[in-house]
């Protein structure tokens, strides 16, 4: 049997690499059969076209139009929340576009607009989509999520954690959700991010990879992360054969 066709719908390709690595955690945990070292064997993320690894949010419009695909009209009555009518598109990208995928992720960060959850909810609801789709809002931006994953790994770090909580009045990990400030300001993720980790890459990896599922979870329940992993669990490992009660 060939591997299960994932696609991802995101911004950029570190928000691609952090939803589809703490999904692969859930897989794993929850589907018997795979492991981390059989996943490919499984499951293949991609974008549009398999080969690409995920389809941008700023090209679903470009590529609709080149399918002439448009999209007109409320949902269910309504008119639609921010990003509604792009995860539409996106959808019907999906189905027209050749092989269609087996489950399908839509990713976007709030970025203050709380209601774009709303938006890719509505398009969820608004066909008979052939997938299942599962769906991730970080609250404010990815850099939430990955703070909720931080630990200490030498005293270098743990000092300049306890620095940001006595600056900041509270542990940025366990409440990341509360970081609303301006770029630049000491109170965006970015920077709080930035000033733990530096900008590297792997060590912001290690974050959501090197802490248990369970405490990203309670880590992350006010900034989306914890919904994100019930949709993968809900919606995306039933395919592998697995009922979730």
């Amino acid at each position: 049997m060939s591997a299960h066709a994932l696609v991802v719908v995101c911004e950029a390709d570190a928000d691609r690499r952090l939803a589809t690595s703490v999904a692969d955690r859930v897989l794993c945990g929850e589907v018997e059969w795979i492991d981390s070292e059989s996943l490919d064997l499984h499951r293949r993320w991609q974008g549009l076209e398999e080969g690409s690894s995920y389809l941008k949010w700023h090209q679903v419009k470009t590529l609709a139009r080149q399918y002439g695909l448009s999209i007109r009209g409320q949902f269910d009555g309504e008119p639609g929340a921010p990003d509604a009518r792009a995860a539409r598109l996106a959808l019907q990208l999906l189905m027209v576009s050749g092989r269609q995928p087996d489950a399908v992720v839509l990713l976007r960060d709030s970025d203050g607009q709380e209601d774009r959850r709303t938006g890719l909810e509505q398009a969820r609801r608004s066909g008979s989509w052939p997938f299942p789709i599962a769906i991730g809002l970080a609250h404010l931006n990815r850099e939430c999520w990955i703070l909720a994953g931080f630990e200490p790994q030498n005293e270098a770090e743990q000092a300049r954690l306890a620095g940001l909580q006595e600056e900041l009045g509270f542990d940025p990990r366990l409440r990341s959700g509360s970081l609303r400030g301006k770029p630049g300001e000491l109170r965006h993720a970015k920077l709080v991010l930035e000033r733990l980790v530096g900008n590297d890459p792997e060590r912001e990896e290690a974050c959501w990879t090197g802490c248990d599922l369970e405490s990203l979870r309670a880590r992350g329940s006010a900034t989306g992360l914890a919904e994100y992993l019930d949709e993968v669990r809900e919606r995306i490992v039933p395919i592998f054969g697995v009922p979730v009660p």
